[in-house]
């Protein structure tokens, strides 16, 4: 990386650490980035990451998930469990978006995954726009993937765990192609519920419409 590239990209990553660092100005030690993967998928559960960054830490590309290559995000995740304080993973399959709505089950994993810290966060940075329900102080962050250096990690934890998982069913329902998809409505997704209709790891609440399904 030349030294103006360099010094745009840590420019770049301090300014996805102001929320941290006010925190950090106010007397909290361990600040939590809360995020997820997985909302819009037909198939596989919502995973959720929290992760709790060290003082200062400066990951070269950290970034909103969604703007990485997977290679990226592979080698991204790595760094992130190497370094960080501490991180936790939370999990909702499809029977339980199914039975208490894709919102309610994101934020169950949520939760799961905020307990699973240790230490114990001071504050929750969460992104977009629903709390969860727990004891401590937490701040909603509409587009915080992109805007806090924890939340961006969280993403890519989240993201990485839910694609493995993801990969892993692909032997076990080879028809579907998640492997490449990763349970999302691709047009080959689609194609492949036409023909073979829904498996026990397809939300059906998400495809009750579309296929004339009795119930959830």
């Amino acid at each position: 990386m030349s030294t103006n590239a360099g010094a745009t990209e840590r420019a770049r990553l301090r300014s996805m650490a102001v929320l941290e660092r006010s925190l950090r100005d106010r007397g909290v030690q361990y600040a939590a980035g809360v995020d997820e993967a997985g909302r819009g998928a037909l198939a596989g559960p919502v995973i959720a990451a929290a992760v709790i960054l060290p003082d200062d830490a400066m990951i070269a590309g950290l970034d909103d998930s969604k703007r990485l290559t997977p290679a990226r995000r592979d080698a991204l995740y790595k760094e992130i469990a190497d370094l960080a304080t501490a991180v936790g993973v939370g999990r909702s399959d499809a029977d339980v978006i199914d039975t208490v709505n894709i919102r309610r089950a994101n934020l169950l994993a949520m939760k799961e995954a905020v307990e699973a810290l240790s230490p114990a966060p001071g504050h929750l940075l969460i992104d977009g726009i629903d709390a969860i329900d727990w004891r401590g102080p937490q701040t909603t962050v509409v587009g915080g993937d992109a805007r806090s250096l924890s939340i961006a990690a969280a993403s890519i934890i989240a993201k990485v765990t839910r694609d493995r998982i993801m990969v892993a069913c692909d032997p076990e329902f080879p028809q579907y192609g998640f492997a490449r998809h990763k349970g999302y409505g691709t047009a080959a997704h689609l194609a492949a519920l036409e023909a073979h209709g829904p498996s026990t790891i397809h939300r059906r609440s998400f495809l009750r419409k579309r296929f004339s399904l009795a119930s959830a």
